[in-house]
């Protein structure tokens, strides 16, 4: 049965405001939740980008809530050091806490001033870094030799329950690959066939384990207000690889931004001022096998959209999933 989680969205909310949101849309009805994990936001009228582990310690405190993030091991984070953070959260908070790996954005890796691999490299680094995780977790000491550098790195806290770690993919070429090492697949709304691709290529290379969608949507009391919404937050979102993983700053985004139309931002985010249109939409997106949707309300505001969907949008697909069962 299809649960439905909050997404925190660290570019856009301030970590103060984003821990109280977390913590409304638990009592709201929520059952589970995610963030991202970006030291630069995708565009200057975001404006945020707090650091995630610190604000993932005070949410998992203060709600009864399953949390994970996307994050990228390798250039700004060390695995050694990934692996020392994922196993801390998930001994404290034992079978709540999992992590998506991915191969990164220039925007948030550039930073360290290291060269920005091509993305071949990229993922092979990461398969490296997953190694090196895993093993970790695993309670090994760990040196390795390669596009990462371990040397005798050993966790001495260890949780009893290991965490999942997810993939992150768009791509039919990347759901195939990360079949090989991934606990079970995250993936953001897409055209029906793509998604259908992505699934079957991840379960035909032998992937395992749940099946989470990202869905990005506007609510408001207007279509205009939604609308207008979508088109300043998240029209720099929009920008599809290669682009997107390599274009390095919030004004670049926002540069690239101001050439998208309004109708490929609606292509992207899923808007309606009715609420009865995104729970079809959403119940439409459950069917086609995901057991987890994250929804990520793109304005700065959250209440109005915890409250709304709380109410009228999770109550009624949870006791239609109740009736059905």
């Amino acid at each position: 049965m299809t649960r439905y989680g909050f997404h925190a969205s660290h570019e856009q909310i301030s970590p103060s405001v984003l821990l109280r949101d977390v913590q409304h849309a638990e009592t709201a009805g929520f059952q589970m939740a995610m963030c991202s994990d970006h030291f630069s936001p995708w565009s200057a009228r975001q404006g945020h980008s707090g650091y995630t582990w610190a604000w993932l310690g005070a949410a998992l405190a203060t709600t009864n809530l399953t949390m994970g993030c996307v994050s990228a091991p390798g250039q700004r984070y060390h695995p050694a050091v990934a692996a020392q953070k994922i196993a801390t959260l998930a001994q404290m908070f034992e079978g709540r806490f999992w992590v998506a790996l991915g191969s990164g954005e220039a925007s948030n890796e550039h930073i360290t001033g290291d060269h920005w691999l091509r993305k071949e490299l990229r993922d092979q680094r990461l398969d490296e870094c997953v190694d090196v995780i895993r093993r970790m977790l695993l309670g090994e000491e760990v040196s390795h030799d390669g596009l990462v550098t371990v040397d005798r790195a050993r966790l001495w806290d260890l949780p009893e329950q290991q965490p999942m770690l997810l993939a992150p993919v768009v791509s039919v070429e990347s759901a195939g690959r990360v079949a090989t090492w991934a606990d079970g697949l995250i993936t953001i709304v897409q055209p029906e066939d793509q998604l259908r691709r992505v699934i079957d290529a991840y379960r035909d290379a032998g992937g395992r384990g749940e099946l989470s969608l990202q869905v990005h949507l506007s609510w408001a009391e207007t279509e205009q207000e939604a609308e207008d919404v979508a088109v300043d937050q998240w029209r720099s979102n929009v920008i599809g690889a290669p682009v997107a993983w390599d274009t390095e700053t919030a004004e670049a985004f926002d540069a690239i931004g101001e050439q998208v139309t309004r109708e490929s931002v609606r292509g992207a985010v899923q808007v309606s001022s009715d609420l009865g249109e995104h729970r079809e939409r959403l119940a439409h997106l459950a069917s086609l096998g995901f057991d987890d949707l994250y929804l990520h309300h793109v304005g700065q505001e959250q209440g109005a959209f915890i409250e709304a969907f709380g109410e009228q949008v999770l109550r009624a697909l949870t006791s239609t999933r109740a009736s059905r069962a």
